[in-house]
């Protein structure tokens, strides 16, 4: 019940204290140039509270990035190497989803490792070299198996994405 009433009573611009625009652009640099080393496509979304139906039915931050993940077309790329990096605030949660092409040569507890530094990093209120950390580890880990080529469009926004 607490959990629930937290979320509904949050209002979303509490991320704006810690995710001002000049994070977001900090945040915005790193994905593209670790998008610069590798043909994946990577999204960063950050969410403050969820919505009562998400609550009611006991979603999981996991369940609900993977619905971020749809809802962002994080999918819709040429090789299916999309990236997403999904931040439940109030929970203090990070989940990433990664696209069928990356999920064949990356392991989920490479992912999970990233998560937990990146939790690790919010904890300690460093929000922003925890976001960073994050994006620059999963860049590491597309370039090693998806080097990029000389021809690498950039399919998806850089753009982090508050979900309010």
């Amino acid at each position: 019940m607490l959990r629930i009433l937290r979320h509904l009573l949050t209002p979303a611009w509490v991320l704006d204290r810690v995710f001002s625009a000049q994070v977001l652009a900090t945040i915005e640099q790193a994905v593209k140039a670790s998008e610069a080393r590798h043909r994946g496509e990577l999204r960063f979304a950050v969410e403050a509270g969820l919505d009562f139906a998400d609550l009611r039915s006991g979603a999981s931050a996991r369940e609900r990035a993977v619905e971020v993940f749809s809802q962002l077309r994080v999918w819709d790329t040429e090789e299916n190497t999309g990236v997403l990096v999904y931040v439940q605030w109030l929970d203090h949660r990070v989940e990433i989803v990664a696209d069928r092409g990356i999920t064949a040569r990356v392991t989920q507890a490479e992912w999970d490792g990233i998560c937990r530094r990146m939790e690790t990093a919010f904890r300690d209120e460093r929000f922003e070299q925890g976001a960073v950390d994050a994006v620059k580890a999963v860049g590491d880990l597309l370039a090693k198996h998806f080097p990029a080529r000389l021809k690498n469009p950039n399919e998806l926004s850089d753009r982090p994405v508050l979900l309010r």
